[in-house]
C-alpha cells in the first residue's frame, strides 16, 4: 500500500458514508419515505413516492460501493446522477454558496458529484474489491461511464420527472 492507495480510501470512505448516510436518513429519519416523497412532489420531481424510492437506493448503494471500493465507475455515476438532479431541482435557485441566508447553494453537492465521478474513473485503489478482483482504475471506459452515465442518467430523469411548473404541495 502506498499514499495514494491510503488517500483513495479515505477519500472513498468518506464519500461513501456519507452519501449511504444521506440514503439513510430519507428512510429511517425525520419524515421518513413519506416525508421525503412529499418534499420530492413539492419541488416537482414526480410521483414523490417512487422518487424517494429511487433517491434512497442509490444513496445507500452508491454509499457501499464506495465505501467497500466496488464497481467504482458505478458508484460514481450513480453519485454525480444523483447530486445533478439535487442541484438542479433543490439547490440551483439558491446560488453557489451553501451558507446563503435564504438556503444551501449547489456548491455542496456539486463538489459530492464531481468527487464522486473522479473516484469512478481514479479507481478503488488497492485497498478494494475492484482490485481484488483484479479490475484496474485510470481507463477510458472508466471516465465514460462515471461521468457520460451519472450525467445522461440525471438528464433523463430531469427530463420525464421534473416538472417545476407543477409543483404539488404535501396534504
Amino acid at each position: 500500500m502506498d499514499p495514494n492507495d491510503l488517500a483513495l480510501l479515505l477519500l472513498r470512505a468518506g464519500l461513501g458514508i456519507t452519501i449511504f448516510l444521506h440514503g439513510y436518513n430519507k428512510v429511517f429519519r425525520g419524515g421518513k419515505l413519506t416525508g421525503t416523497a412529499g418534499w420530492f412532489e413539492s419541488i416537482g420531481v414526480c410521483p414523490g413516492w417512487l422518487h424517494a424510492r429511487l433517491a434512497a437506493a442509490t444513496e445507500i448503494g452508491c454509499g457501499v460501493l464506495l465505501t467497500i471500493g466496488f464497481l467504482m465507475p458505478f458508484a460514481g455515476a450513480g453519485l454525480l446522477a444523483t447530486m445533478i438532479v439535487a442541484g438542479v431541482t433543490a439547490h440551483r435557485a439558491n446560488g453557489f454558496f451553501i451558507f446563503r441566508p435564504n438556503g444551501g447553494g449547489w456548491e455542496y453537492v456539486f463538489i459530492l458529484g464531481l468527487a464522486g465521478a473522479a473516484v469512478g474513473t481514479i479507481g478503488a485503489g488497492s485497498i478494494s474489491i475492484d482490485n481484488a478482483l483484479g479490475w484496474c482504475g485510470n481507463q477510458w471506459w472508466m471516465f465514460a461511464v462515471s461521468f457520460g452515465l451519472g450525467i445522461v442518467g440525471a438528464v433523463a430523469l430531469l427530463a420525464i420527472f421534473w416538472r417545476p411548473g407543477s409543483v404539488r404541495r404535501p396534504s
